[in-house]
């Protein structure tokens, strides 16, 4: 044993060796291939808004991803700290939050909630991860800081698109939602609301698209079905059992289709940073998002509710991750503790 003590006296031995805390073990599965399943899966809506509003919601798309890669590199490099924008989280924030916008926003307006999606509610709360609200919600939240741009639509189809530098020849037209605001289903197809020809923020007005890349992120696992299928199902028990209209099977498919809850439920409610990471927790946090969803369209001055209701229950995820948590390994259960 003599001479093994020696050898281990030897410095050449001990910068070969790398502590780290457990577990130890290897995955391909990081951030950046999770990122690219959610952008690929993302895509077909991206298609379909170009398709619906003309070619400028493409470059709010791509205006807002790179301003959300340029503002967390710059608050990176100011900072003195790595950089995160290879693990694409940026990329996925800014796409998402063009997709809760209007197509007519503005460049210099998309910019700033890029801004302060990135360095507010991303950055300064230490970066990916430690972020306790949805940052594109948050974002999306601020902008309505100019509530004219954020609720002004365009009526759907490249006769009545925007154009790509000036939205002066856009046709607006109210969305279905505002009409089931009203207590009414008057021009209000199930159809153009699965397909997408309707009214709305770009990336939210197709449900065949959206549960598409939803299916997606299923089949890749990179989410779980429990969060969306209690979002939606409550939103969907709720619409069954109080309806505004003449029909109370149309309205229940209404209110699942139109606006935002297809895309809520699927890409931001099911964000690993700001859900629960327990079973019970996410049934309870997509039940919660229904709820307040539904209370927000029936009393609420506004037609909309998916954003604030996912961030009113992203405040509530430390609370939620307690419900269901296993018991420790080798902690005695409470009646033998008693005894």
């Amino acid at each position: 044993m003599a001479e093994p003590i020696k050898q281990m006296k030897n410095p050449k031995y001990f910068y070969e060796l790398t502590i780290s805390s457990s577990p130890h073990a290897h995955s391909p599965v990081t951030t950046q291939v999770i990122m690219r399943d959610v952008l690929i899966a993302l895509l077909p809506a991206l298609i379909g808004s170009v398709c619906f509003f003309g070619f400028r919601a493409l470059m709010v798309t791509l205006v807002s991803a790179a301003a959300c890669v340029f503002f967390e590199w710059g608050y990176r490099k100011i900072m003195k700290k790595d950089s995160t924008v290879y693990d694409l989280s940026a990329v996925v924030t800014g796409v998402l939050l063009a997709y809760v916008c209007p197509v007519t926003i503005p460049y210099w307006m998309i910019i700033i909630g890029d801004f302060f999606a990135i360095v507010l509610v991303k950055q300064l709360f230490g970066g990916i991860g430690k972020n306790f609200v949805n940052p594109a919600l948050a974002a999306r939240a601020f902008l309505f800081s100019w509530p004219v741009v954020m609720s002004t639509w365009v009526k759907p189809g490249f006769e009545n698109a925007a154009g790509i530098f000036s939205t002066a020849d856009a046709v607006t037209a109210a969305t279905p939602l505002a009409a089931m605001h009203a207590g009414s289903l008057e021009g209000v197809s199930l159809l153009e609301l699965m397909v997408g020809n309707v009214g709305g923020c770009l990336g939210e007005t197709s449900a065949v698209l959206l549960l598409i890349g939803g299916a997606y992120l299923v089949i890749r696992k990179v989410i779980t079905p429990r969060i969306p299928l209690a979002f939606i199902g409550t939103v969907a028990v709720i619409g069954l059992l109080f309806p505004q209209g003449n029909d109370r099977i149309t309205w229940m498919l209404a209110s699942v289709c139109s606006g935002g809850v297809m895309l809520g439920a699927i890409f931001m409610a099911t964000d690993y940073v700001t859900s629960p990471i327990t079973k019970a927790g996410q049934i309870i946090f997509g039940i919660g998002c229904g709820v307040i969803t539904m209370v927000i369209r029936y009393f609420g001055a506004y037609n909309e509710g998916v954003s604030y209701a996912i961030l009113v229950m992203n405040a509530c995820v430390v609370l939620l991750d307690k419900v269901g948590r296993p018991r420790k390994f080798g902690a005695p259960k409470k009646e033998a503790a008693k005894k």
